[in-house]
């Protein structure tokens, strides 16, 4: 008797088996029922960690309309970018075109001077320091080099520094009056000068030793051979290119 029974209880599960439900009828129903429970669990559980982009293109009128409208936005500043870059190009060539003149970067502390858009000399020099100096009456000076264009204003041989204010106080001297003889220096800005106004000049210096470090006081200082190079190169009204 216990083996009868153990025999129903073997056919009734092999009723089960994959060989045995292929051949039943309902199978392709079972089948139906399977893939839809597995497209619910893909859907609950996997798009969940999917970018909000991503999730969003299965919600019809949703995150599918920002990412639509996130890549026109892109495409329209990457066009306007590309216009600016081009209006650009065209102002700094009619601004350099046949004609010579000097770009400085005060970054690096180098020049490059140009003719007809081709550079014809490159070179080490110095810029400001941007070093902050006060005085006991509350005046303040920052050594910086000015960026933007500039012109050359003037040209000089052998030039004379007039000291300002801050060259005595920066010595711990008493600033004398505007004329005195001892604001007159020899000597110390090389042969030659170009000057851009507002107190700032492309000169000379006694420490060539110090070019390519930022410490002068705003000033451009080039070594003799450079300087001699750029002064017969440039003349008044030349651009002149900082940044």
């Amino acid at each position: 008797m216990s083996d009868n029974f153990f025999q129903r209880i073997s056919r009734w599960l092999g009723r089960f088996s994959l060989q045995e439900m292929k051949t039943r009828k309902y199978f392709k129903y079972i089948k139906v029922i399977l893939l839809v429970i597995f497209f619910i669990v893909l859907y609950v559980y996997i798009f969940q960690i999917i970018p909000d982009y991503t999730a969003g293109l299965f919600v019809p009128g949703h995150k599918a309309d920002t990412l639509s409208a996130d890549i026109k936005n892109i495409s329209r500043q990457f066009k306007m970018t590309e216009n600016s870059i081009k209006n650009l190009s065209r102002k700094f060539a009619g601004l350099s075109s046949n004609s010579t003149y000097i770009v400085i970067n005060t970054t690096a502390n180098e020049f490059y001077l140009f003719r007809n858009q081709k550079m014809i000399r490159q070179g080490t020099c110095s810029t400001g320091s941007y070093i902050l100096l006060e005085s006991g009456d509350e005046q303040k000076w920052i050594f910086k080099t000015p960026k933007g264009q500039f012109r050359i204003q003037g040209k000089t041989t052998s030039p004379v520094w007039i000291k300002p204010d801050w060259a005595f106080v920066e010595e711990g001297l008493p600033v004398p009056p505007p004329n005195h003889e001892s604001r007159y220096e020899h000597g110390v800005l090389g042969d030659f000068a170009l000057s851009l106004g507002h107190g700032y000049l492309i000169h000379g210096t006694l420490y060539q030793r110090f070019l390519g470090l930022p410490v002068t006081h705003g000033c451009i200082r080039l070594n003799d051979e450079d300087l001699d190079a750029v002064y017969h190169s440039l003349s008044i009204g030349s651009r002149v290119f900082i940044y």
